[in-house]
């Protein structure tokens, strides 16, 4: 600094004390010692237990909100959710589908409910910046499923590699959510039926696979058909729609021909307000529909607002 010519750093004290506020990147302020002594203790304490001390308090906090989101990804937090979606079971690849197809079906929708992935299986988060993930030790625990928000869940869906603990999740989940919309997978069909007697309001969806084989067997196309149908990433698909309670009778007629004509949709099954899980496919024409009631389409999107007031106009 001397052969700068820098006068006023030249002393010692002076370039010790500029040295260490400059090296550490504090700052001067609008207040700075003036004693040798002052500058000294500035320079030896002040400035290092300052720092030391703020890096403790960035590193505590950076350490905290590290610990939080890890146990976010790891599932080990209780969520505060509701009126959500919730997928109990891993079953690798057909539960990311799952996941994947609940994603695309959101999209179409006005209300856009929060998907929750629980699970038991030692896994984390697979779409941690779509889905919130539960991780249990059991699907029939209080504490446990109290983190996945089972009592405020608005449809539970229930898929597991073993029959048996999907039939004992699923006798738990209809007892602590008796209002929610659940539905279970089954590879066992008798199983399903003995679900179906003991949990009338949960839907079971067996394996239908070997339906399918022998069906494509005598119709070629019927498994394609059918996958069109199920699937909303390309092609047509199945979507439903319930009147409005405020709407008139609807002749099934009328339902079918404003749909086809309006939407480019086809009616193909309905089902009583009182009794959703009684599909009837391809109903009477003369059949009348009352508010409440639900219809099943196929459509190339699902339909917003369908403007059932206006069919039983005309």
């Amino acid at each position: 600094m001397a052969l700068a010519g820098e006068e006023a750093l030249t002393n010692s004290t002076d370039f010790i004390y500029w040295l260490v506020v400059t090296g550490s990147t504090v700052g001067y302020g609008d207040f700075s010692p003036a004693t040798s002594a002052g500058k000294y203790i500035v320079s030896l304490y002040v400035i290092p237990v300052g720092l030391s001390f703020f890096a403790l308090i960035i590193g505590r906090v950076a350490s905290w909100v590290s610990f939080q989101w890890l146990k976010g990804v790891k599932g080990l937090q209780s969520l505060s959710v509701s009126n959500h979606i919730l997928v109990l079971g891993w079953n690798e690849q057909r539960t990311l589908r799952l996941l994947d197809l609940l994603l695309r079906e959101r999209e179409a929708v006005d209300e856009k409910p929060t998907i929750v992935l629980c699970v038991r299986a030692d896994i984390i988060n697979p779409m941690p910046d779509k889905v919130e993930f539960v991780k249990v030790n059991s699907f029939s625990n209080d504490k446990d499923m109290d983190r996945a928000c089972i009592a405020d869940a608005k449809v539970v869906l229930m898929d597991n590699p073993e029959d048996d603990l999907t039939m004992t999740t699923a006798l738990y989940c209809s007892q602590r959510n008796p209002n929610a919309q659940m539905v279970a997978y089954f590879t066992d069909e008798t199983l399903a039926n003995l679900l179906q007697r003991h949990c009338p309001n949960v839907e079971c969806t067996p394996s239908v696979a070997i339906e399918m084989l022998a069906k494509s067997a005598f119709d070629p196309g019927s498994s394609v058909l059918h996958h069109d149908l199920l699937s909303v990433t390309e092609g047509q698909a199945q979507y439903s729609d319930s009147l409005p309670l405020n709407s008139g009778h609807i002749q099934v007629r009328a339902a079918f021909n404003q749909l086809k004509s309006r939407y480019n949709a086809t009616l193909i099954g309905t089902a009583k307000s009182h009794d959703r899980l009684n599909i009837q496919v391809n109903p009477d024409l003369d059949e009348q529909l009352s508010p409440g009631d639900k219809v099943f389409y196929i459509a190339k999107a699902r339909i917003k607002k369908i403007e059932w007031q206006r069919f039983s106009e005309e």
